[in-house]
């Protein structure tokens, strides 16, 4: 039976299978692939190719196979053709050479009458991610752009997003591209088109000036998730264009925030803000005034925002054309079945909105909240932060709030946040009536949750604050009882919570409150958790004086805890402590002697207790309270007992002011964000622009984006490398060499690289330099690639194979910039190391060791690097036998050679010669020639000094990997040109070294500041790197403070390997102010040249 059971369940599988393509990763490699692909039969190459994408699924790398799938491309089949294609995409960064050779097919494909051809030939080459075929793939995105087939142009759109980090010089075409795409007449394409404007040029909004109505007309008609990137553009354009709505909720300096309940159905209410919290949930609202800061971008304060240049500039009405549009347009999208796109729509209304419209956003917002619970916990924490800001918004849904069965934690609690924001007096009895089954659930975390919620209700509605307390004091006798008899995982959190809670109510009101003191105080003996008893401790002697029953249990109640002392944990005797110094600083003259006796005694017993922080405490209770004690004899006594006495007070009488929440607690980022899911500024997020911050001179614009391309545009598309050496360099800390100042004698040198037979100073066109720079770009194109490449490469090529005509010469700007440059090729500039701390003196029995980094070249071998040592003797003894040893190598210098040859990790030292002996205050200095394997893996040393071993680290500096090659600008030049494109690395910072030195030489009449930034860059970077300055470039301007143009131009070479490695740092900006700097490392070897360019970035920034 039980065998016909598994047949019939082997059969039904097999069934289930038929017709699909599940069979091939059951043995995807049974049948011989390549004779299937030379086959001459399209079924076969599909069972081929679809085999080879079953082996790519499972992780087998199939790229041998590569030729013999690359000449299946001009198959006319089009799923032959498809495979193809996908397995192109995967392999094509492994085998750039095979790929390339594929563009002759894309050139046939994109011409093909069939539009998915196209489409997949377009997408096809905008996923094969090469330097090279960049300018091929926008020739292409040019011509498919105006394309017959919606579908093509879509696919066009979606091509942009992956070619604007390859071509950032082409930034101004892409744009019109965009702008293309924008007067598309396809939803679809509009759709794609907004996704390609997000990626390409997401702050040009004068883009959408023309087409906004268009766009406001298409939105209902484009996909979803289409549909929220151009709601989120739509907006930013409206706010940078016209300002915000002055009847809007972010604008609304009216907005009430002390009124409780709610009064009126439109009117926005909101709760007084409390400076303490329980556990982590908080009960302050939030502001219009916190929302404009967190919202807007540089916005500074309350000031900005109610200034009158803000306050009447920047503000616009819902009666204005672009306004109403969007408001009409995102309304329908309200209802729409994609949660992200309602909440897209919602976050429009909410902020353009005028204060009474706001409530048609509360309806599809709880709606969705039936969705899937992902969907659910991303939209909840929206509306918190709505209910915060408003909380009539949703005080009358409170029901909605409630928790199901199947809520996850998360969910729970954020549903208890906003329940503890909307509670108003008519909802709190049946809010208080969910809270009690909530306290009865098995999750004793949730449980926490809830208690600490109801606290939070009772200090927002005072009325209920009796009977919170009740129903707390119940709960802690509950859960005392039950965590004596069962323990359950997370019941002792319940019961610090339960008293967490009835410390923050009482607080509000002591003495209304002081038989619930009596009565937690009297349950002290019954709980046996630590923390509970601690804060039982706090609240009695906190309050112990408040009334006249506390006064009364205060000395049964101290004399208890005097007895118990020793067998309390250490956070409850901390507590004890702070109590009994409370109780003798507020007691009467009637019990002072008896108290005295008491607090004596604690002290005592305290001062010899195992744990050092109780001993701590009591030592520093027994001097801020002398003059309480009489167990102390007169020299004991301190003669400013006034000054002690205060300092209690302000420690015990509560004179401290407590620490309230910051605003960084809140969730408070753009409404549909990630920010507002992660909790923090998620990599990517803007805030919204500047009321009225867009430009409207078109002209001007466009003038000013033609020279953004000539000056910096090259470079932006890099910015996005990062590296774990920026965040975890040793070298970042500006504290290690911060008290080495008197050391300038052994850190100051000058640069010996002077080349004697080059002029000082050579004045050229820029112009004619950049002619040759393209001729010779053109020259080491041939000799990278194929002659036939070579063709396809050329401007004429690209026509031709596109049958496009050649776009008309954009007519240049009457008024240009002088091409003219100085050029400063020997120069010497002071070059000052940074020392960093090899060995500390205060753990070497007074030796101090400090190293820099020398520029000088080992004689022994291209491999070594060499370190200057400072050995210092800051004892009053003399130090003998001063040496240094490798840990885990041998420091022959015959292990040069295997080392670098072998796999060997571990980095080699030369042998030093022994420092005898150093006097005090006496200084010395070695050279170390060290030979590191990476530029992260420090080399473990010994410190031999009088006969011990200190251990020590010596951590590696990449920029000190490299020697000075020395060149002329025109070889280097030439050689920058040979590695372009994917040999090209470059990032953007920020130089403010200059300035202090501005400002020192202000007096002087002659000075050239655009020469002393200069000046200060090349020696920042001679000083930190061991490379060669080949020269300096000054642009001829009429403006004395413009340094836009400014070009310094180093060259090195790698010591493993020989390569050359070029450096190239532009400055743009003013020489008053900080420059934005650009730095640009061309070099063969990928991984050496990004690590150095990120250490470049550290050591100007």
């Amino acid at each position: 039976m039980f065998g016909l059971q598994a047949s019939g369940a082997a059969a039904s599988w097999v069934v289930g299978r038929m017709g699909t393509d599940a069979h091939l990763y059951d043995d995807p490699d049974d049948a011989s692939i390549p004779e299937l692909l030379d086959s001459r039969f399209d079924a076969d190459k599909v069972d081929a190719l679809k085999r080879l994408l079953a082996l790519i699924a499972q992780g087998v790398d199939v790229a041998h196979l590569f030729p013999q799938v690359v000449k299946n491309v001009a198959s006319q089949s089009l799923e032959v053709k498809k495979l193809v294609y996908l397995y192109l995409l995967h392999y094509a960064d492994k085998r750039q050479n095979e790929a390339l050779l594929s563009i002759n097919i894309f050139q046939k494909d994109l011409s093909d009458i069939n539009p998915l051809v196209r489409a997949w030939a377009l997408r096809t080459m905008a996923g094969i991610r090469l330097h090279v075929v960049a300018p091929l793939v926008l020739v292409a995105i040019k011509k498919c752009a105006r394309d017959p087939s919606a579908y093509v142009r879509k696919c066009a759109a979606y091509a942009l997003c992956k070619l604007c980090d390859l071509l950032p010089d082409e930034s101004t075409a892409l744009e019109e591209i965009v702008d293309i795409l924008f007067n598309d007449n396809s939803p679809g394409v509009v759709g794609a088109a907004a996704v390609a404007f997000k990626s390409v040029c997401p702050s040009c909004l004068e883009l959408v000036s023309k087409h906004f109505r268009r766009l406001c007309e298409t939105l209902p008609d484009i996909e979803e998730w289409t549909q929220i990137v151009l709601i989120e553009i739509l907006l930013r354009y409206v706010i940078a264009r016209h300002g915000l709505v002055k009847d809007s909720l972010l604008f609304a300096s009216d907005l009430p925030t002390e009124t409780q309940g709610v009064t009126d159905s439109d009117a926005v209410a909101s709760v007084p803000i409390q400076p303490d919290s329980i556990s982590n949930g908080v009960s302050d609202t939030i502001s219009s005034i916190m929302l404009f800061r967190h919202y807007i971008e540089q916005c500074s304060g309350p000031s900005d925002r109610e200034g009158n240049n803000l306050k009447f500039s920047s503000v616009t009405t819902n009666s204005n054309d672009d306004v109403a549009i969007l408001l009409k347009c995102t309304s329908p999208l309200l209802w729409s079945r994609n949660s992200g796109v309602v909440l897209a729509a919602a976050s429009v209304h909410w902020i353009m909105a005028p204060i009474g419209d706001v409530k048609r956003i509360v309806g599809p917002i709880l709606f969705t909240l039936r969705s899937s619970p992902d969907a659910a916990y991303v939209m909840l924490g929206n509306i918190l932060v709505f209910a915060k800001t408003m909380p009539s918004l949703f005080a009358p849904f409170y029901e909605d709030f409630f928790v199901n069965a199947s809520d996850p934690y998360q969910t729970r609690a954020l549903k208890l946040e906003i329940l503890t924001s909307i509670a108003t007096e008519q909802s709190i009895p049946a809010i208080f009536e969910e809270f009690q089954d909530y306290i009865k659930d098995p999750d004793r975390k949730f449980v926490a949750d809830t208690v600490a919620a109801i606290a939070l209700c009772a200090q927002k509605l005072p009325s209920i604050a009796t009977a919170c307390l009740e129903g707390l004091l119940t709960l802690v006798f509950y859960e005392s009882f039950i965590s004596n008899s069962v323990h359950l995982d997370g019941e002792n959190a319940v019961l610090v919570q339960a008293i967490l809670s009835i410390k923050a109510i009482v607080k509000m009101d002591p003495v209304s409150h002081e038989k619930v003191i009596v009565r937690l105080v009297r349950c002290f003996d019954k709980i046996k958790d630590p923390a509970a008893r601690s804060l039982i401790v706090w609240v009695f002697g906190e309050y112990s004086f408040m009334g006249d029953l506390t006064t009364k249990i205060v000395p049964p109640v101290l004399k208890y805890l005097a007895w118990s002392f020793s067998a309390e944990v250490v956070e409850t005797k901390l507590q004890i402590l702070n109590s009994s110094a409370k109780v003798i600083m507020r007691c009467t003259e009637e019990h002072m002697e008896e108290f005295k006796r008491i607090v004596a005694y604690v002290i005592e017993l305290a001062t010899c207790d195992l744990n050092y922080d109780v001993r701590d405490r009591a030592r520093l209770l027994s001097r801020l309270l002398p003059c309480y004690m009489t167990h102390q004899g007169p020299s004991h006594q301190p003669q400013n007992g006034d000054i002690y006495k205060e300092l209690a007070d302000h420690i015990f009488n509560g004179k401290l002011q407590p620490t309230s929440h910051s605003a960084s607690n809140y969730r408070i980022y753009l409404p549909g964000s990630l920010s507002q899911v992660v909790l923090h500024a998620a990599p990517g997020y803007a805030p919204l622009p500047k009321p009225q911050s867009m430009e409207l001179n078109h002209n001007v614009s466009e003038a000013t984006r033609g020279k953004a391309k000539l000056s910096g545009s090259n470079n932006s598309g890099a910015e996005s490398v990062t590296s774990a050496y920026e965040s975890s360099s040793v070298y970042d800390s500006e504290s290690e060499g911060a008290d080495l100042s008197d050391r300038d004698t052994f850190e100051s040198h000058q640069d010996q690289e002077d080349n004697q037979d080059a002029p000082l100073v050579q004045i050229y066109d820029a112009s004619i330099q950049q002619g040759q720079t393209g001729q010779n770009t053109e020259e080491n194109l041939a000799d990278l690639i194929s002659t036939d490449l070579t063709e396809l490469m050329s401007k004429s090529a690209l026509e031709s194979w596109l049958d496009e005509a050649p776009p008309e010469p954009v007519v240049q700007n009457l008024t240009q910039t002088s091409s003219a440059r100085v050029s400063f090729t020997n120069l010497n500039f002071e070059r000052k190391p940074k020392l960093h701390t090899l060995l500390d003196s205060s753990g070497s029995n007074g030796l101090s060791a400090l190293y820099a980094f020398s520029s000088e070249v080992s004689p022994r071998s291209r491999l070594l690097v060499c370190v200057d040592l400072y050995f210092e003797n800051v004892t009053t003894q003399q130090l003998t036998d001063i040496t240094i040893e490798a840990e885990e190598a041998s420091s022959s210098v015959d292990s040069i050679d295997q080392t670098s040859e072998g796999s060997s990790g571990v980095p080699t030292i030369v042998p030093l010669e022994e420092i005898h002996s150093l006097a005090p205050q006496q200084m010395a200095k070695m050279v170390l020639q060290v030979h590191f394997h990476h530029h992260l893996l420090p080399l473990k040393l010994s410190v031999l000094c009088n006969g011990k071993r200190h251990p020590a680290k010596l951590h590696p500096d990449i920029a000190y990997f490299v020697r000075p090659l020395p060149m002329d600008l025109n070889t280097f030049l030439c050689k920058e040109n040979q590695l372009r494109g994917m040999f090209e690395y470059a990032r953007r910072c920020t130089f403010k070294d200059h300035l202090q030195k501005l400002e020192h030489e202000d007096s002087a009449e002659h000075s050239d500041k655009n020469l002393q930034v200069a000046q200060s860059v090349a020696s920042k970077i001679l000083s930190n790197a061991n490379v060669h300055l080949v020269s300096m470039d000054m642009p001829v301007t009429f403006s004395v403070d413009d340094a836009s143009g400014l070009c310094w131009r180093f060259s090195s070479e790698i010591l493993s390997t020989s390569k050359p490695c070029l450096i190239t740092i532009l400055a743009e900006g003013h020489a008053s102010g900080p420059l934005d700097l650009t730095v640009k490392v061309n070099s063969e070897d990928t991984v050496f040249a990004l690590n150095l360019l990120n250490r470049v970035v550290v050591i100007i920034d």
